[in-house]
């Protein structure tokens, strides 16, 4: 072989270059759609037109806001209340959206929670009341200290 031809890999090995060559293309896909810095990440699926029509039979009562020390020195605030449900179907999960705003009205946090999950028992049935407990220890210091919004934002009916 000349000195100034460049070598070759060997035949045997081009197969697994081709699959080394992929694998790096599609960690950098991966990377550059879902896990570089600033991505936003995936948002859950909407509410559905029947969830959005039940909405109107969901009851949040006694809703209150309270913080403490956790034992790591942080703040753990808590929000606590009841569901209602004054429709005619048995529910299987109910979601919030609690959305955190800053004293001049910013968005600063926005966390889906699930409220109520049947988890293999009954379901919230129709008239029924149940109590929630959302815990929140990662609200960003600019917090306005408010209670958040709070937005329906997922129903799973009992099929």
């Amino acid at each position: 072989m000349p000195k100034n031809q460049p070598s070759k890999p060997p035949r045997h090995l081009l197969p697994l270059l081709i699959v080394a060559v992929l694998a790096v293309a599609a960690g950098a896909a991966v990377w550059f759609f879902l896990l570089r810095p600033g991505a936003a990440p995936p948002q859950p699926n909407p509410l559905t037109a029947e969830a959005r029509a039940y909405v109107r039979n969901l009851g949040l009562a006694g809703v209150q806001m309270k913080a403490r020390q956790n034992m790591m020195g942080g703040t753990l605030v808590e929000i606590t209340g009841q569901i209602t449900n004054k429709g005619t179907r048995t529910l299987e999960r109910v979601e919030l959206n609690c959305v955190f705003y800053d004293p001049s009205g910013q968005l600063v946090l926005r966390e889906r929670v699930p409220i109520f999950r049947a988890k293999g028992g009954p379901g919230l049935k129709p008239g029924e009341t149940r109590d929630f407990r959302m815990p929140f220890d990662s609200i960003p210091e600019s917090w306005n200290q408010a209670l958040p919004q709070l937005v329906i934002a997922a129903i799973d009916f009992h099929q």
